[in-house]
């Protein structure tokens, strides 16, 4: 069986307080982009997971697909896969490419081994995995809150509207990213912004990373701006990531404007 785990951009990420596990609040709307890694995974004799595309760091034993996996044996009778993922959305890029890498194992081997688990049970499991795994089950445009793994329905479609997604092959950790953060309480009504005209975002919805990185990473910025001349009608940072992303009325192609970098264009 195959699969296309999906990347996200954020729409507006608030940092709202540190909790006491360490981990902090937020307020954000994710969206599901088409910017897609592959997943295989087979019946096999003994485990294994393997991957091709972009060089994925770390030990892959502790890759969060194979820890999908393992959280699912730790309950069910599932018999040995072989898994493998082409790594195709950059790492370290705000996407949640990982996130959703492991929230698609596990609705994979749902549906392969009918093991009759709910959209709520799934969740459940993909918030053990990651603080975005949840988003992923569900795949669809939420408002987010807690530590980005507790949702509440938004009526907002894009449908029609277009994405450039501009990564500039810098790696930002999660880390790096909230070192150059204070939180505190907004003076914007996320959801209620997000109900306003997209081109009204520009002047109400920000990601809050963005002052710290955009000082440390001038490149981020430009882009950004580069967006705004070539007529997007909203750009942003996504995530804790470096990735820019612009939506636009029209198809717009800026692969030569942005050759240096990783470039990925689609409808939304």
């Amino acid at each position: 069986m195959v699969t296309f785990p999906n990347a996200k951009i954020n729409i507006g990420l608030q940092i709202i307080e540190k909790r006491s596990d360490g981990f902090h609040n937020i307020a954000s709307c994710f969206y599901p982009v088409g910017w897609s890694d592959v997943l295989e995974i087979i019946p096999a004799a003994e485990f294994s997971f393997s991957s091709s595309g972009i060089e994925i760091p770390g030990d892959p034993a502790k890759n969060l697909c194979v820890k999908a996996y393992e959280l699912l044996k730790h309950d069910m009778d599932l018999p040995p896969v072989a898994m493998h993922l082409l790594k195709i959305v950059p790492i370290g890029a705000g996407m949640g490419g990982g996130s959703a890498d492991a929230a698609f194992v596990l609705k994979l081997l749902n549906t392969t081994f009918h093991l009759s688990l709910s959209t709520f049970d799934l969740e459940n499991y993909a918030r053990k995995l990651g603080s975005d795994c949840a988003f992923f089950i569900e795949n669809k445009p939420q408002f987010c809150y807690e530590k980005g793994d507790q949702f509440a329905d938004i009526s907002l479609s894009l449908k029609g509207k277009y994405i450039v997604l501009v990564y500039p092959n810098l790696h930002i950790s999660t880390a790096e990213a909230y070192a150059g953060v204070t939180p505190q309480t907004p003076d914007v009504n996320l959801s209620e912004a997000l109900q306003r005209p997209i081109p009204e975002w520009r002047h109400c919805i920000k990601n809050d990373f963005e002052n710290g990185l955009f000082l440390k990473y001038p490149v981020l910025p430009q882009i950004k701006e580069k967006m705004y001349e070539k007529g997007a009608i909203y750009s942003a940072m996504t995530g804790s990531g470096s990735t820019i992303y612009g939506i636009f009325e029209k198809e717009t192609d800026l692969q030569n404007i942005f050759a240096p970098f990783t470039v990925w264009k689609g409808e939304l």
